[in-house]
C-alpha cells in the first residue's frame, strides 16, 4: 500500500495492525474463550430449565419470552464483556510497562487507543451476537418468531455496549493500575449509577436523565407489550407509604443519553491517554 504525503495510508495500516494484534492478545489470554464458555453455559442452563419447567414466565408470549431471556440478562453480560476486554486495555500498558516500548515507535497514541478500542469492540460485539443467537434459537424452537421489538432491543444493547466500552476505556486511561480501573468500572455500573437513580427519584424527585443505567433501561423496556410510561407517580392513600414515583427513559431520550456518554467519554479517554507519561 502506497503511503501518501500526509501519512494517511500509513496511519490506517497501523490502525489495522494494532486492532489485529490487540484482538489476538485476547485470544492468547483466553479471555474471548472464557466469555464464549460463560455465555454458552448460562444459555444452556436456561435452555434446560425452560425445557424442563415450561415456565409461563418464558412461554406465555413472544415478548414475554424475549423479555425474560434477553432483557433480564443482557446488561450483566455487557458489563462482564466490557470489563474483560476494556478494563485493562490502556492501564495494562502502564502497569506492565509495555507502553514504554510501544509509544516511542513512529505510531500515534490515537492510533494505539483507537486500535485497542476497535479490537475490544469487535470481541464484545461477537459475544453479544452469540448471546442473541442462543436467544433466537430457543425463541424459534418455541415458535416465538422474531418480534421487531427484539431487533430494536438488540440494537439498543449494541449501542449500550459501545457506550459502556467507552466509559471503561476512559477509566482505563485514567488509572495506571489495572485492578483499580476494573474495580471502579464494576462499582460504577453495578452500584453507583443504580444508587444515584434511586436517590434522584425517591429523595430528590427528579428524573435521573444524567445516568447511563437509566438510559440503558430502554433495552428491556422495549420488550414490554406496551412501552412503560415516562413517569409513574407514587400511589396515594394507604399504599402511598410503600410506593415511590418511577421514571422510564423514552427511546429517544435513552438513545440521546447513551450517545452523549459515548462521545464525551471516548474523547476524555483519548485525551487522558495522550497526556499521560510512561515512566
Amino acid at each position: 500500500m502506497a503511503v501518501s504525503s500526509n501519512g494517511t495510508a500509513s496511519t490506517f495500516t497501523q490502525l489495522i495492525t494494532m486492532t489485529k494484534y490487540s484482538f489476538l492478545n485476547y485470544l492468547r489470554a483466553r479471555r474471548f474463550l472464557v466469555m464464549v464458555l460463560l455465555v454458552a453455559i448460562v444459555n444452556l442452563v436456561l435452555t434446560a430449565a425452560v425445557g424442563y419447567t415450561r415456565s409461563a414466565d418464558f412461554l406465555n408470549s413472544p415478548l414475554g419470552f424475549y423479555g425474560a431471556w434477553w432483557g433480564s440478562f443482557i446488561d450483566i453480560f455487557i458489563l462482564l464483556t466490557v470489563v474483560f476486554f476494556g478494563g485493562d486495555a490502556i492501564s495494562g500498558e502502564f502497569q506492565n510497562k509495555t507502553g514504554y516500548y510501544l509509544v516511542p515507535n513512529p505510531i500515534r497514541r490515537s492510533t494505539i487507543y483507537v486500535g485497542k478500542y476497535l479490537a475490544a469492540f469487535i470481541a464484545s460485539t461477537l459475544i453479544l451476537a452469540l448471546f442473541a443467537a442462543f436467544t433466537l434459537a430457543n425463541g424459534l424452537y418455541y415458535n416465538m418468531g422474531v418480534p421487531t421489538q427484539f431487533i430494536e432491543s438488540f440494537l439498543f444493547a449494541w449501542l449500550y455496549l459501545l457506550t459502556a466500552l467507552s466509559v471503561t476505556f476512559m477509566f482505563s486511561s485514567l488509572f495506571k493500575s489495572t485492578s483499580i480501573s476494573i474495580l471502579i468500572t464494576i462499582l460504577l455500573f453495578l452500584f453507583v449509577f443504580n444508587v444515584v437513580d434511586e436517590l434522584s427519584t425517591i429523595l430528590l424527585k427528579i428524573e435521573p436523565w444524567f445516568s447511563i443505567t437509566y438510559a440503558e433501561g430502554i433495552v428491556a423496556n422495549v420488550l414490554n407489550s406496551t412501552y412503560p410510561p415516562h413517569f409513574v407517580p407514587a400511589a396515594t392513600g394507604v399504599a402511598a407509604r410503600f410506593s415511590f414515583p418511577t421514571y422510564n427513559a423514552t427511546i429517544v431520550e435513552g438513545l440521546a443519553i447513551m450517545a452523549i456518554y459515548l462521545v464525551v467519554t471516548a474523547l476524555l479517554g483519548l485525551v487522558l491517554f495522550e497526556r499521560k507519561e510512561f515512566n
